[in-house]
């Protein structure tokens, strides 16, 4: 691959001079390669210290975080030596440690101090949590500098509505705070058709963050705001013997189910069942009233440990003894990819509803709105249907951003 300079922005965060730059960016903007190579290049400019790198999972670190950062110090021919779990931290020869931190349990960044850090998707956290996880950084961030040069932590985030990075950073910064905001359009080396390929995936409410880099409210009126009861009806029905395509979702003496059934490429609801008392009934009516149908279960995937009724048997091992074809992930996808998919589906006609066949299910999906900590409301009772009849959308029309190439290479 050849050598590909920094963007603006990037290069802008990578050698921010503030105390605590963050780097607010699109999409394929490039802010994680920008949060490694400033970690990386700001640990060789101080190598009488340690450094701090988080993110909000050990998973993220695992996945991401260890190979990026093996494969920018490769190419930059550093030598290092990588201590994985339990130690998760980057020797630099004769240059100090990078630690590496989740910020899923903040309680735990304790026993260890450095003198700058980067923080990658910070926003992508619960504000309270991601208020916390920042704390615990900033305490740890008390080495001193031989250069007596201030110590600094840098973030790098998409933005996730007006949470935790807007509130410190846009709305009211306090000295020394600085914001970098990077659409996509500024990575120059992103591939033909990538921006296109985001403008057909994510539903519009989501491109003014997602795109341009901007704080947009992402959590405000209802869950599926994508859903319009006339743009989206349906008045398909049943067929004989068709196969059918069913949304499951457990809940104790409450139950809720979505049948599906396709007509070319679009998935058509058409009936409902809601508040079965539990996982042996909710076969015993879909049997009922389905009895020469072939019927694929796409079921809440915490189902497979779920024992509702026999402690040595699963809901989903039920399903599967009665004779339905159980189609679910080992986990569930976050609710928030969730409610994206559905609402990609509904804007691009994938998705509709038979709202006479399906009533409770077409109100829940008009009426569903957020709770004051931008989740899904719960105490409305109205997620139920919306819940069982989005997991098999999530899983048959999932929302899966391109992947590109932007490692940034410095001529050596």
């Amino acid at each position: 691959m050849a050598d590909i300079a920094p963007t603006s922005p990037q290069f802008e965060y990578i050698m921010s001079q503030a105390r605590y730059p963050a780097l607010v960016a699109g999409f394929g903007a490039g802010k994680t390669e920008a949060a490694i190579k400033r970690s990386i290049i700001g640990k060789l400019m101080n190598p009488e210290c340690d450094r701090g790198f988080y993110a909000p999972t050990y998973d993220l670190i695992r996945m991401i975080a260890f190979p990026r950062f093996e494969q920018a110090l490769e190419e930059m021919g550093i030598p290092y030596r990588l201590y994985k779990s339990p130690l998760n931290y980057i020797e630099i020869g004769g240059k100090g440690k990078i630690y590496f931190r989740s910020m899923d349990a903040p309680h735990r960044i304790i026993g260890y101090e450095h003198a700058d850090a980067d923080v990658d998707e910070l926003d992508t956290m619960k504000p309270d949590d991601a208020a916390y996880a920042w704390r615990q950084i900033v305490a740890r961030n008390r080495q001193k500098k031989a250069s007596g040069s201030a110590n600094s932590v840098g973030v790098t985030t998409t933005p996730e509505g007006f949470k935790f990075v807007y509130e410190t950073w846009k709305k009211d910064p306090k000295p020394g705070y600085q914001i970098i905001q990077a659409p996509t359009k500024s990575n120059p080396h992103l591939p033909e058709g990538y921006i296109q390929s985001l403008t057909d995936i994510y539903p519009s409410n989501l491109l003014a963050a997602y795109l341009e880099g901007q704080f947009v409210n992402l959590q405000s009126g209802t869950v599926y705001s994508s859903y319009d009861r006339i743009a989206c009806r349906s008045s398909e029905t049943v067929n004989d013997g068709e196969l059918l395509n069913i949304g499951m979702d457990f809940n104790v003496t409450n139950m809720s189910a979505v049948v599906y059934v396709s007509r070319g490429t679009v998935w058509h609801a058409v009936d409902e069942f809601k508040g079965i008392y539990d996982t042996p009934n909710m076969i015993r009516v879909i049997q009922e009233k389905y009895p020469n149908h072939s019927i694929r279960i796409y079921p809440d995937a915490s189902g497979r440990s779920r024992k509702s009724v026999d402690a040595s048997i699963s809901d989903i091992s039920l399903l599967e003894s009665a004779g339905f074809v159980i189609y679910a992930n080992r986990s569930n996808p976050l609710v928030k990819d969730r409610i994206v998919a559905t609402n990609v589906a509904f804007e691009k006609g994938r998705v509709k509803i038979n709202d006479q066949a399906c009533p409770e299910y077409a109100r829940c999906m008009e009426q569903l709105a957020y709770d004051a900590n931008g989740s899904p409301d719960k105490k409305s009772n109205l997620d139920h249907l919306p819940d069982a009849g989005t997991y098999p959308i999530a899983y048959e029309m999932p929302v899966v951003k391109p992947v590109a190439d932007l490692r940034i290479r410095f001529v050596r």
